[in-house]
Parts: C-alpha cells; sequence; structure tokens
C-alpha cells in the first residue's frame, strides 16, 4: 500500500496562517488617522463657510443696493409729477423741511378714460384720487400743522390732485438710534413703507432744496435753500392769490430736491456694508400756472336724464344717462374735448372723484351707459362739459333713480 504525503505547494502559506499573518491598526495609527481627517474636515468647512458667508453678504450687499435704489426711484416718480394737475388755487409744494416734503398732483385717477392724471390705478380708492377736504385733515409729521386749510376745487368740481407726502422717521423697531424708515402717504391714507436700514449721510439733510433765482440781468439759475430757513410752508390758504407774495410764496420758488442718504444691509460690527446714495429730483410741473388758451369755461345747459334698462342679457340691471351736447362743442368757442360723469349714492352730498368721461364726437346727444349699478340702490347722477384748459362747465344733475 502506497502512503502519500501532502506537502504544501512552494511559495503559499495557508489560510489559518495567512490569517495569523495579518495584523490590524494600532490605537496610535488610529488616533493619528482620526487627527489627519479632522484636520482635513474642519479646512473643508472653513472654506465652505467662507463661501457661504461670502455669498450672504454678497446677496445682502444686492438687496441692500435695491432697497436704495427703489427708494430713489419711487421718489422721483412721485415728486416729478409735484404740481400736474392741480388748480391754481391749490398750492404745488405745501411743505419742506430737511426730512418731510408734501407736494400736490394729480398723480393717479380709478377714472376710466380720466386724461388729466398722471396714471391710471382701477384699485386705487376714492379717497386717494382727489383733494383733501378740511373735514379730514391730516397731521405733517413732526408739526401740529394741519392740513388742508380749505377746499380745492377744480372748476365746480373737487380738486383731483391728491396730497403726497414722503417723510424719513426712526425706525422704533431697532435698537439702533440712527436708523430710519422712509413713508409713503397719500391724502389721510395709512402710510406705506418705502424702505428701511435708511442712515443719514454725514454733513448732509436728507432732503436739500433749490429754488429759481432771478439775476439782475433777468437770468434765472438754481441757488441753494439754507438748512437754517427751513421748514417753509405754504401759508396762503390760496395759491397765486393776491397775499400769496414776498416770503409768503417763497415756497413757490423750489424747484428741485437732492435726497441724500445711506443704506446698510441691516448688520452690525465687520458685517455691516454700508453704501452712500445722492440724486437730484427736478420738480418740472411747479411754478407752472394754468393756461387759459381756450377761452371762457364751456356751456353745458342740458338737462341730463337717468333711466333703468337692463343689459342684453335680459337680466342684469343697467342705467342709461343721456345728454345733449354742449353749446360749444359745434358752435361758439369749438373747443369741447369731453364730457365727464359723476355719480352718487342717495344721501350724499358730495360728487367726489369723476365716474367716468366720454370723448366729445359731435353727437347731438350722447348715452352713458352704467352697468355697475346694485339692485336696490337710490343714484344720482350729474354731467359736465370740459374744454381743451381744461375747464369743466356747470355740473347738471338727474333726477334719483331707483334701481329694481
Amino acid at each position: 500500500m502506497t502512503t502519500h504525503v501532502l506537502t504544501p505547494l512552494m511559495g503559499r502559506t495557508p489560510v489559518a496562517a495567512r490569517r495569523r499573518a495579518r495584523r490590524g491598526m494600532t490605537l496610535v495609527e488610529m488616533l493619528v488617522a482620526l487627527l489627519v481627517f479632522s484636520i482635513v474636515m474642519a479646512a473643508t468647512l472653513n472654506v465652505l463657510n467662507a463661501e457661504s458667508r461670502s455669498y450672504s453678504l454678497g446677496t445682502e450687499r444686492i438687496a441692500m443696493y435695491q432697497n436704495g435704489r427703489f427708494a430713489l426711484n419711487e421718489l422721483e416718480k412721485d415728486l416729478r409729477t409735484a404740481g400736474a394737475g392741480a388748480p391754481d388755487a391749490q398750492p404745488q409744494v405745501v411743505y419742506a423741511s430737511d426730512s418731510v416734503l408734501v407736494v400736490n398732483a394729480n398723480y393717479w385717477t380709478n377714472t376710466t378714460g380720466d386724461v388729466e392724471a398722471v396714471y391710471y390705478n382701477p384699485d386705487a380708492p376714492d379717497s386717494a384720487v382727489q383733494a383733501l377736504r378740511n373735514t379730514s385733515k391730516i397731521t405733517i409729521p413732526y408739526t401740529s400743522i394741519q392740513y388742508p386749510d380749505s377746499n380745492y376745487t377744480y372748476g365746480s368740481v373737487q380738486s383731483p390732485a391728491e396730497t403726497i407726502l414722503f417723510y424719513f422717521k426712526a425706525d422704533s423697531t431697532t435698537s439702533r438710534t440712527d436708523d430710519y424708515v422712509l413713508y409713503r402717504r397719500v391724502n389721510n391714507l395709512a402710510p406705506d413703507i418705502v424702505a428701511k436700514n435708511i442712515l443719514r449721510l454725514t454733513g448732509e439733510p436728507f432732503f436739500r432744496y433749490f429754488k429759481q433765482v432771478t439775476t439782475t440781468a433777468g437770468a434765472m439759475s438754481l441757488d441753494t435753500v439754507a438748512i437754517a430757513s427751513l421748514p417753509w410752508r405754504h401759508t396762503q390758504a390760496i395759491h397765486l392769490s393776491i397775499s400769496d407774495t414776498g416770503t409768503l410764496a417763497r415756497i413757490d420758488s423750489i424747484r428741485a430736491v437732492r435726497v441724500s442718504f445711506r443704506v446698510s444691509n441691516g448688520r452690525t460690527s465687520t458685517n455691516e456694508r454700508i453704501r452712500a446714495l445722492q440724486r437730484l429730483i427736478r420738480l418740472p410741473n411747479v411754478g407752472l400756472v394754468n393756461t387759459k388758451s381756450c377761452g371762457d369755461f364751456p356751456i353745458f345747459t342740458a338737462t341730463p336724464t337717468a333711466a333703468n334698462d337692463v343689459a342684453v342679457d335680459g337680466i342684469t340691471p343697467i342705467v342709461n344717462v343721456t345728454f345733449a351736447r354742449s353749446v360749444d362743442e359745434t358752435s361758439g368757442e369749438l373747443d369741447i374735448q369731453r364730457y365727464v360723469i359723476w355719480r352718487r349714492l342717495n344721501g350724499s352730498t358730495d360728487w367726489g372723484d369723476a365716474y367716468a368721461t366720454i370723448p366729445a364726437n359731435s353727437s347731438a346727444t350722447y348715452t352713458f351707459t352704467d352697468g355697475a349699478v346694485v339692485s336696490g340702490e337710490h343714484y344720482y347722477y350729474a354731467v359736465a362739459a370740459q374744454d381743451c384748459t381744461p375747464s369743466i362747465s356747470t355740473l347738471r344733475s338727474t333726477g334719483m333713480v331707483t334701481i329694481p
């Protein structure tokens, strides 16, 4: 019987032997590896944190620039309309101080076809599209002055020029004492915040004014209004009246305003970013007087009528207001441009802002259809002719119409 002896192959180690030959990491090696890993991770996190902080500050800086530009754009958009559409008797600039500016302008309307306003906004509230009445006075910020002094009319109706206020006020929501908020207010509506995180520019007021002066040679130029002389106020109730002269009328000489401030990103210490902004805003409509190139006030003697009807669907109630054309449309001065229509509820004595307009087209009669009536309500309508001055004739009203 032959006996075979198994011998290991040359160069090969049995499995058990190989397992015995393996050696794991020692505690020291593991600690060193963890230390190296920690150093690498800490460096990586520092880089990521620096990039994140840089991105955050960059975003805040862009937001800060946008905040400042928006404030300047809002100021320029509104202030350039100062005096536009205001009747001669209504002051164009009401009050001017280093942090408050109040002007009158026919800035917007919610009446379709009203070509006299600068902007059209169908959502504008009725109380913000016409002049303030002295029964709803407002207090000018930082003063005890109540405005307006009187009711201003445009022909025989309320002036369409509303009052716009811009003012800077200390921000009570922060712990800083140098932080301001820019507010915008129209008539007696609640103020709107235009911009926050605003700081004074060192050595400059928020508003610096420039007045028109005339040299002895007759040349006109702009001169700086001394800050020490502010505030200026239109103390005469009626603009361009006999008493509205001299120092009492000096506010009427303002032709431009320079706005200066700094904007902050709202941070503190080394994280705070600040940018200084300035802009000169001209007031092109201030100082202009309404010319009356169309002659006398329009002659409109027709008595309009208002009658119930239904729309084409046979259900929706409507009111048709019918009236004859003005004498001056096809004869006389030949200057009628449009007809203005007002509407008020029974029990109200104020016609308020115009309700609608119809362009003149030489028709013998005109009909305005009011499709926004409510069943059960009682309405009155009034019509006036308007020429190219633009002047408005005496209002002619209808009888009361009841919506079934």
